[in-house]
């Protein structure tokens, strides 16, 4: 096993875990997971022990200013480009002719851009300086994996903003297969593809139901789209530059005429493109300070690349349960 596995597998398994936590787990339903031993579940949701300790430890302690963007993902559903792009979004001005260089030359997006979940699985009171720093000073920007109902209520009950993206499930479900499979040791987490996808279709997931999960900010968004941005994967790709204004007017940093004739709107897109992303060295060669190698986080990116990996059969049992799960919801994935 290699050293980015042993922290992979440290962050997803018991190590670190509280005895609180430990103690409130002995009283929560358990099940068999997929990349750990065992999910939990809470509030309607199966975390593994260490997401669980972070996502509690965030509803105590995290105090959400108005000012903050949430960017809220299920894993491996564009969060990296995501994060890159609100990233120099926000901090066009600071970075755009100027003698600094920009951060996401020389730092991965996921550097940049915390997670509050494991922000607060290893300090679980208070938000370290070097992390607030790392987001951009004003407004503070935070990555989550977390359940709209598992939200702390201060990002709820404040006026910050909250922006998701989803992806479509075959193909947000083999980008984890592949990176688990590089990720996990085979030998202590083996666990065959279509096991993996029947966890998966029953809701044991790295972050829970992928569709209730979706489902959640669905309904926030339909409920208060001034609060909830609501982009699909699929969508960013086909049309970039029309969601990436949307983006910028949502979060009130419209972008003006003047920068649209310079062309501001495209640099950011090519800055933070896959090919120009993937290519820089701190994405080829570097790591996250977790251990885990940055090139893990850009494998093919492609609408419909799932056809690759999965049969005629494991693609229809997902389909079956999105049919079954969106139903009357209003929301359907376009591909």
């Amino acid at each position: 096993m290699t050293n980015s596995d042993a922290s992979v597998l440290s962050f997803l398994g018991d190590e670190g875990i509280t005895e609180e936590i430990k103690d409130m787990m002995s009283s929560l339903p358990r099940q068999k997971g997929w990349m750990v031993k065992y999910m939990y579940q809470f509030q309607g949701f199966w975390l593994p022990p260490s997401l669980l300790q972070g996502t509690i430890n965030c509803q105590k302690h995290f105090q959400a200013q108005d000012s903050d963007v949430i960017l809220v993902t299920n894993p491996k559903s564009g969060t990296t480009w995501l994060k890159a792009l609100i990233f120099a979004l926000i901090n066009r001005k600071k970075f755009h002719d100027s003698q600094h260089q920009h951060p996401l030359l020389t730092h991965n997006p996921h550097a940049l851009v915390p997670f509050l979940e494991e922000v607060y699985y290893k300090y679980p009171q208070v938000l370290p300086d070097d992390v607030v720093s790392s987001s951009s000073s004003c407004p503070r920007f935070f990555g989550a994996h977390m359940a709209h109902v598992s939200l702390p209520d201060s990002i709820k009950g404040s006026s910050c903003k909250i922006v998701y993206c989803c992806r479509n499930p075959k193909d947000m479900f083999v980008s984890f297969w592949h990176f688990g499979q590089k990720m996990a040791s085979k030998e202590s987490l083996f666990c065959p593809i279509e096991e993996a996808v029947k966890l998966f279709c029953e809701g044991s997931f790295l972050s829970g139901s992928f569709w209730d999960h979706v489902l959640g900010y669905w309904e926030a968004s339909q409920k208060n789209p001034d609060k909830v941005f609501f982009i699909t994967y699929e969508e960013m790709k086909e049309r970039p530059r029309t969601h990436l204004k949307q983006m910028a007017d949502f979060l009130g940093c419209s972008f003006t005429k003047e920068e649209e004739e310079k062309g501001m709107v495209d640099e950011i897109i090519r800055l933070c493109s896959f090919e120009s992303l993937s290519s820089f060295e701190v994405n080829r060669k570097g790591k996250l300070p977790n251990g885990i190698e940055t090139n893990t986080f850009f494998r093919k990116g492609k609408i419909g690349g799932w056809r690759d990996t999965l049969t005629d059969s494991l693609a229809e049992e997902i389909d079956r349960t999105s049919e079954q799960k969106f139903h009357g919801s209003g929301f359907k994935f376009q591909c």
